[in-house]
């Protein structure tokens, strides 16, 4: 028998599942021949070789492609461009199979009572059980595998919703409002678009507010991951929804859960003695988160902690100094005028490119990659679009510069990288240092 001849073929370059995207951000280029190019491809390769050997052994070939998955494997069922299955998910339908008998719909009204706890760990179960991706077939506890089919499950909906009726039994929140059990979701009667994903909130990850953990249902199964707010496509028109049945929480919690220039505005100033060298407390964290919303993000290198540190006098330096404060009222300890207009919001933010402001890579005034991400919105990103356009590239931007990262931004910086000649991941609509440094200089 004549051993087949397997060919390596690399992907298109325009892949957009989120292993690919990274990849053309961090790489200068794509690796290929036989051991590079798209996980996809070479998993194909070791398919068709196992395929071959088995009908080389007079066995047949069995079908190893599962049904109702995407084209490309690793991206979630969203429909784009009319390139993946037209269905992204199931219709609303009841419970299904022994697990659901019994059930009763929800009223969208007066939705059950749960807590946000239950909700997370119901999801976690599909999750532990890596429940496989499919828009028609339904697991043991009644609930569609599908996304909107695993949120329904997990706020005991009691039937299979779809991303056209789980809305209506939420109400719309903020960004700043999001909780641990709170879904974001696209195609709402806001955005009827086609195409449609819903994900649960799991609790942001870094301080910035630009990831969070995300549970949901996609191919090849449920999974929880690290995720770019709101999501990795179609960020913009993600929309998030509180459960209207979650059990209301103590008064701490409650707290909590107000954006933080209202929880700060009722903190008083502790004293002087909570912060400086030694100091260990949660005043000094909150010091911290108020200053990076006030424009020090580029001071810390990490979350604000507890312990004080100079990352935190310096911070503090340069948000009194903004206030045209000299001498002794600039000395990087906050006194309690430095606190009472972090607390209420009041004063004048740092600016961008202030003096004694850190630089980042060696580039003076880059904030680092971090800030300009999917749902990041601060005065960088309005600095980065108000010099695009003064370069030239105000095309991209009908409206005028804002402060939230968008496509809009994502295609400006492109277009500036690949004006300088660089092609593949060096003009991946990021700014880098080098991005920065040209546009600046």
């Amino acid at each position: 028998m004549v051993a087949p001849v397997f060919e390596d073929v690399d992907p298109a370059s325009d892949c957009d599942c989120p292993g690919c995207a990274h990849r053309r951000r961090v790489s200068p280029s794509w690796p290929s021949g036989r051991f590079g190019g798209h996980p996809a491809a070479r998993g194909a390769l070791v398919v068709a070789a196992a395929a071959s050997a088995a009908v080389g052994a007079g066995h047949p070939a069995a079908a190893l492609a599962p049904a109702h998955t995407p084209a490309r494997p690793g991206v979630p069922h969203l429909r784009t461009d009319g390139d993946t299955p037209p269905t992204p998910q199931g219709a609303k339908t009841p419970l299904h199979g022994p697990g659901g008998k019994g059930g009763k719909p929800a009223d969208p009204a007066n939705p059950p009572p749960t807590t946000r706890t239950e909700i997370i760990n119901r999801a976690k179960t599909w999750v532990a059980a890596q429940v496989p991706y499919s828009m028609t077939a339904y697991w043991s506890d009644g609930y569609r595998q599908d996304c909107s089919g695993y949120v329904s499950m997990a706020w005991n909906l009691g039937s299979n919703e779809w991303t056209g009726s789980l809305g209506q039994y939420g109400v719309k929140i903020s960004k700043e409002e999001l909780q641990p059990g709170d879904m974001l979701l696209f195609h709402n009667p806001d955005n009827p678009e086609k195409g449609s994903h819903v994900v649960l909130f799991g609790g942001w990850t870094d301080y910035t507010h630009t990831y969070y953990t995300a549970y949901e249902q996609t191919p090849p199964h449920a999974r929880r991951q690290s995720t770019p707010y709101a999501y990795w496509t179609n960020s913009a028109k993600y929309v998030p929804y509180r459960y209207k049945g979650v059990a209301a929480a103590a008064d701490g919690a409650k707290q909590d859960a107000a954006p933080a220039s209202a929880r700060t505005a009722r903190t008083p100033f502790p004293g002087k003695a909570y912060f400086g060298p030694g100091a260990d407390n949660k005043y000094v964290t909150q010091l911290g988160r108020m200053l990076v919303a006030r424009g020090a993000g580029p001071y810390y290198t990490r979350e604000p902690g507890p312990r004080w540190s100079e990352a935190d006098r310096r911070a503090t330096r340069a948000f009194q100094l903004a206030q045209g404060w000299t001498g002794t009222d600039a000395n990087g300890l906050p006194g309690p005028r430095t606190w009472q207009l972090l607390t209420t919001g009041k004063g004048k933010d740092i600016t961008p490119g202030a003096a004694g402001a850190p630089a980042s890579h060696g580039v003076a005034g880059y904030p680092g990659r971090n800030l300009f991400r999917p749902g990041a919105d601060n005065t960088y990103v309005t600095r980065l679009a108000q010099q695009l356009i003064k370069k030239g590239f105000g095309r991209f931007y009908p409206h005028g510069a804002d402060s939230r990262w968008d496509e809009a931004d994502r295609r400006a910086v492109e277009a500036f990288q690949r004006a300088q000649g660089w092609r593949g991941g060096a003009a991946d609509g990021y700014p880098g240092p080098e991005t920065w440094r040209r546009l600046f200089s």
